[in-house]
């Protein structure tokens, strides 16, 4: 294979001017076309992976299935919160409102592999670049998007609904949707001199 010729200023731009939009920013029924996402997921599957355990799954939600989320996500709180005595009835119709508004949500999956004998924190890290490359391409289709840890994410209850095994992790949901802003949010970051040691 050539090697490829980049766009370095491209892939800057792309990168420096990601940012994420919330559910408040996204643009209700209006769904984003399956293809792109294709494109974000394929992106997602090329990124680094010590011994190729490429160990990111991911469940994606749109349609129908935005409800069976919702629904879950909703009905789990209830029970949890019920149990335990906190109740916040604000609480449930978030959980249970805000994936409608997407246009599909993608649950990240950590999928261990045990047998590879890698350091947990490299298979994390590897699932986190996916998502990053999920990111990056949402931006560059314009769209809103989001890399959530609420949820169900650290719920054991629904852990069965996701099929994982005692090693495995759920890392979140990246909502995706298209914005109903037209103006792009700006960002800012301190300056790298105040996070750079070099040494010569």
């Amino acid at each position: 294979m050539e090697r490829p010729d980049f766009n370095s200023a491209e892939i800057n731009k792309i990168i420096r001017h990601r940012r994420s939009m919330f559910v408040a920013q996204f643009k209700e029924n209006d769904p984003v076309e399956d293809e792109i996402i294709h494109q974000l997921l394929e992106n997602a599957n090329w990124a680094p992976t010590h011994k190729m355990t490429e160990p990111w799954r991911f469940v994606v939600f749109t349609g129908d299935g935005l409800h069976k989320f919702s629904t879950l996500q909703a009905s789990l709180y209830k029970e949890r919160s019920e149990k335990a005595g906190n109740f916040i009835q604000a609480t449930y119709e978030k959980l249970r409102d805000n994936p409608l508004k997407a246009s599909h949500i993608i649950a990240i999956i950590l999928k261990r592999d045990l047998k590879a004998g890698l350091p947990l924190m490299e298979e994390i890290a590897s699932v986190s670049m996916a998502v990053q490359n999920m990111y990056l391409t949402a931006s560059a289709y314009g769209l809103a998007a989001y890399w959530g840890t609420g949820g169900l994410t650290f719920w054991p209850e629904a852990r069965p609904y996701f099929e994982l095994e005692e090693e495995d992790m759920l890392m979140g949901f990246f909502y995706v949707a298209k914005p109903a802003i037209d103006r792009w949010p700006e960002g800012k970051r301190k300056p790298l001199e105040d996070k750079v040691a070099w040494v010569r």
